[in-house]
């Protein structure tokens, strides 16, 4: 039977609690009771993603994803989403550079069969995997890539730019997306040996919440998973750390079919799960999170030399973050002219931090993003997972709104002096290949790459 612990509601944590247990063959479990709709989510976290990869086979990890959907012993074909649709649930999967991950919304009363799903594909999926699968769900994959990626303004930016930031050989330098030629290299026995590797129950992390009876849960859980054999062959993921800063301005200028010029740059920040991560979130925040922030103020409304300005972060736990800025510029405005008043903002908000104005509200902002997350049982859900997962803690999830508000202007000051300067970016340029009259507010593709 499994193996718990319960868990009172802690400081911070807005009321919201979870239970973490653990079965015989290591799946780690998460329960977190809300009964305010009669709903229940169902989240399941492996503990692979394309910092896993190896050179020759990038893409792996995201096209097991897609695998995932297409049958297991009992459930044929597309037969996982039809039974969460026809149940009224809704269901997907993504893949990231640190973990892929599978989830559905069910009825409450819908619950069991979201978890005999789940059990069924983890424990059975190679009985069904097979040379035409495989094929399928390649074309499946390349064809995403083209429309995400290849064939679109901006397609590759990311890709490029993560490649700039992270040096050749380092297990970020490749995107979840991967290349066609490792696409097409992909062998069935490629898929299976990943399978075997990664998709074991002590590689994986569920969580549950919602409308939910724990004790029932539990007992549905163990039916479920509880016979599934552990694995212990997975490798350590390769180290990703790297100097505080790049030590120099890395940049590549990019000829394309482009609507409007753009300037983006990737700046390495602290890694995921620190108070420093926090610090940068809120400078970004600050300097380019929004129509209010200083960025957007100075270049689309004040000199209008831009169309759309921002700057976010990539969190990442094992490597560094990136601070991701993408700008695209108004007519016919050169890129050196955006780019200088760039560095001038950045360097006069190194130099005297934010305003107790700009604190309140970057803190707001992140705190109401933080809510939205997890004030629906799907955001949580998977909230409980990633600090499962990364940090090795669940209860991490429900105090992270106390930790960004316990940030301090002088740590945000402090991160954007020490991060924030031409030095420790990397830089894409994209210049168009033709005339067009059109402007773009088109971003990157975030590190998810999810099934369709």
């Amino acid at each position: 039977m499994p193996m718990g612990h319960p868990t009172t509601a802690q400081a911070d944590s807005g009321g919201l609690t979870a239970t973490e247990h653990r079965l015989d063959n290591g799946l780690r479990v998460i329960l977190s009771e809300d009964h305010l709709t009669p709903v229940a989510a169902v989240c399941l976290w492996y503990d692979v993603g394309s910092r896993h990869e190896v050179k020759g086979r990038t893409g792996l990890a995201h096209l097991f994803e897609h695998l995932m959907f297409q049958g297991s012993k009992q459930v044929g074909g597309n037969g996982h989403f039809e039974l969460v649709q026809g149940a009224g649930g809704s269901l997907n999967g993504t893949t990231s550079f640190e973990r892929t991950n599978y989830f559905e919304t069910m009825p409450a009363h819908q619950l069991e069969l979201a978890l005999w799903l789940e059990a069924d594909r983890m424990g059975s999926l190679l009985t069904a995997l097979d040379q035409e699968s495989l094929d399928n769900q390649r074309d499946v994959v390349k064809n995403e890539r083209r429309q995400r990626y290849d064939n679109v303004p901006y397609g590759t930016a990311f890709e490029r730019l993560t490649a700039l930031s992270y040096p050749d050989g380092h297990p970020y330098h490749h995107t979840p997306i991967g290349s066609m030629a490792d696409l097409d290299a992909a062998t069935l026995e490629d898929a299976r040996a990943f399978f075997r590797t990664y998709y074991a129950p002590n590689n994986a992390v569920l969580s549950i919440v919602g409308d939910i009876d724990p004790e029932q849960t539990l007992a549905w859980v163990q039916r479920y998973f509880g016979s599934i054999a552990s694995h212990q062959g997975k490798p350590e993921p390769r180290d990703g750390t790297l100097p505080d800063t790049i030590g120099a301005q890395l940049r590549e200028v990019v000829e394309e079919e482009v609507p409007a010029r753009a300037l983006m740059a990737a700046y390495r920040l602290p890694a995921d799960g620190t108070r420093a991560c926090d610090a940068a979130d809120l400078a970004l925040t600050v300097l380019g999170g929004g129509e209010s922030s200083r960025l957007y103020n100075r270049l689309v409304r004040r000199d209008r030399t831009a169309v759309a300005a921002g700057f976010g972060l990539l969190r990442l736990a094992g490597a560094p973050s990136l601070g991701w800025l993408d700008v695209k510029t108004s007519g016919d405005v050169e890129v050196p002219v955006i780019e200088a008043a760039v560095d001038e903002e950045l360097a006069r908000f190194a130099e005297e931090g934010p305003t107790p104005e700009e604190m309140e509200r970057a803190q707001a902002q992140l705190e109401r993003e933080w809510l939205d997350r997890l004030g629906t049982v799907a955001g949580r859900a998977d909230e409980l997972c990633r600090f499962a997962v990364l940090f090795g803690d669940p209860q991490l999830a429900l105090t992270a709104v106390g930790r960004v508000l316990e940030v301090t202007a002088e740590d945000v000051q402090a991160i954007a002096a020490a991060r924030l300067h031409p030095d420790n970016r990397a830089v894409l340029v994209y210049e168009p290949t033709a005339a067009s009259d059109d402007s773009a507010d088109a971003g990157t593709d975030d590190e998810e790459e999810a099934a369709q």
